[in-house]
């Protein structure tokens, strides 16, 4: 079964301040590159030609004359807009068409870390019918979706939990069946509004259908001030390996 890739760049950034005021925070620099590089060059690296790419409709013509078509980065790019913030399982129904009877590399476009994607995509290729993600153990994982494990089994997924059942975060890289656009379509948003990733991971951990792969090296999160300057410096004493 294919695989193609989808970058979420989308959001206000209003975590960066005045960073963001004029332009999206994908944008801001980490290290050499435009923040969104990082994603892209994953994907590449891993072997994906197509790609899209999904953001709001304010700052969509600067990635689109940053990219290109994508020939310059050795792939084909397609551009979707999300017009109105309605969360990560939102923006990633959007590449249904894109992605049609195809499995589908998810990044979260803020996400940059240290070692290559391809390792979890081979890992989640022995299970095409199953969803995959990415953990990374962290020292706060209360700030993001933790995950419970038993070897590569995930157990549990609790969205920023008072009291994580660990220290693994999961991160933004998920890899999905094509079935992942019918169970997008049975969410309800949540207390914020959204519709949640943590609910499409639910739903196939309660299908038995759930893998997980450990990233090795550093990952961060860039999409706070901090967590930039974070990001900025691990990029500089330590390249990615594509």
């Amino acid at each position: 079964m294919t695989i193609r890739g989808v970058i979420l760049a989308g959001g206000k950034g209003t975590r960066m301040g005045e960073l963001t005021k004029v332009t999206n925070k994908h944008l801001l620099p980490v290290g050499p590159y435009p923040m969104v590089y990082y994603p892209l060059k994953k994907l590449i690296g891993a072997g994906l030609k197509d790609i899209l790419l999904v953001s709001g409709t304010e700052h969509m013509g600067d990635f689109v004359e940053l990219l290109g078509s994508g020939t310059g980065h050795d792939c084909r790019l397609t551009y979707r807009v999300q017009d109105q913030a309605g969360g990560i399982a939102q923006a990633l129904g959007l590449a249904e068409l894109f992605c049609t009877n195809s499995r589908s590399c998810v990044l979260l476009g803020d996400n940059i870390f240290h070692a290559p994607l391809k390792p979890l995509l081979d890992a989640a290729a022995k299970h095409p019918d199953w969803a995959w993600i990415g953990l990374k153990q962290v020292h706060d994982p209360g700030r993001y979706g933790v995950a419970e494990v038993q070897g590569s089994k995930v157990l549990s997924i609790e969205e920023k939990p008072k009291n994580p059942k660990s220290d693994f975060a999961v991160v933004g890289i998920y890899v999905y069946p094509p079935d992942v656009f019918n169970v997008i379509k049975t969410l309800k948003p949540s207390g914020r509004g959204e519709l949640e990733i943590t609910d499409v991971n639910n739903y196939y951990l309660k299908e038995g259908r759930m893998g997980s792969s450990v990233l090795d090296g550093y990952w961060t999160d860039a999409g706070t001030l901090d967590s930039l300057d974070v990001a900025n410096e691990l990029v500089r004493k330590e390249p990615p390996t594509w």
